[in-house]
């Protein structure tokens, strides 16, 4: 029985026009004026797993734990000066604002856990006028390992007060498939183009969605008594 959705925010609930690329080789080219060996970090790696290498890196050469966090601090900065220009044209996905009444209608409870910055998620829900929707958002700031590592869904999931299998979590990516699956939840899958289908069906997606719009229709036949 469904009666949580959690949704990932950039190709799902919004159009998000943010170059990834140029994040992660800011990002990159600062770790390395840090110290970092430039041959350990990759423009095809996310800045997260840049900052685990960093943290690992910086530890094995006694750095303190103080200095480790502040490097990490003044990344995430760059990471969110992107984000913050990129939800300036930013737009919502087609139909979403009905699909969240609607859900709100069927009595669900609503959150989001994304990887962006608290600050840039607060701007995007108050310039579109849908804060008033989500129960909880769980971005970067909450947790210490982003999704596809679970504690990042799991401390969405504890916020809605719902367990895994109570929930259906709708996303791009194959780190949402990959959270939702290990931990047990319901995985929607909406191919945006960043992803393939089988790459999102392979990750651990349940169910393939052509359109956000399909969610409340998906979820009245997940609920529906099912004959003997």
């Amino acid at each position: 029985m469904i009666r949580a959705v959690v949704f990932d925010l950039d190709g799902t609930i919004v159009k998000f026009n943010i170059d990834y690329r140029a994040v992660r080789a800011e990002v990159r080219s600062f770790l390395i004026r840090e110290g970092m060996p430039a041959s350990v970090l990759s423009l095809n790696e996310s800045i997260f797993e840049m900052l685990k290498k960093t943290e690992i890196f910086m530890k094995n050469n006694g750095k303190k734990q103080a200095e480790i966090e502040e490097v990490r601090r003044k990344a995430l900065a760059i990471a969110e000066k992107h984000e913050l220009e990129a939800a300036k044209t930013t737009s919502l996905q087609p139909g979403i604002t009905e699909v969240l009444k609607t859900l709100r209608d069927m009595g669900l409870k609503i959150g989001i856990c994304t990887v962006n910055s608290q600050k840039s998620v607060d701007y995007i829900l108050k310039k579109f006028g849908i804060a008033k929707f989500f129960d909880t958002t769980t971005t970067r700031n909450h947790v210490k390992n982003v999704k596809p590592n679970t504690e990042h869904l799991e401390t969405t999931l504890k916020a809605l007060g719902v367990s895994p299998k109570e929930a259906l979590v709708v996303g791009d990516s194959p780190s949402d498939m990959k959270c939702a699956k290990e931990l047990g939840a319901i995985a929607a899958a909406l191919p945006t183009g960043i992803s393939t289908q089988k790459e999102l069906a392979d990750a651990g997606a349940n169910y393939i969605i052509t359109t956000i719009t399909d969610i409340p229709t998906l979820i009245e036949q997940i609920n529906a008594p099912k004959s003997v």
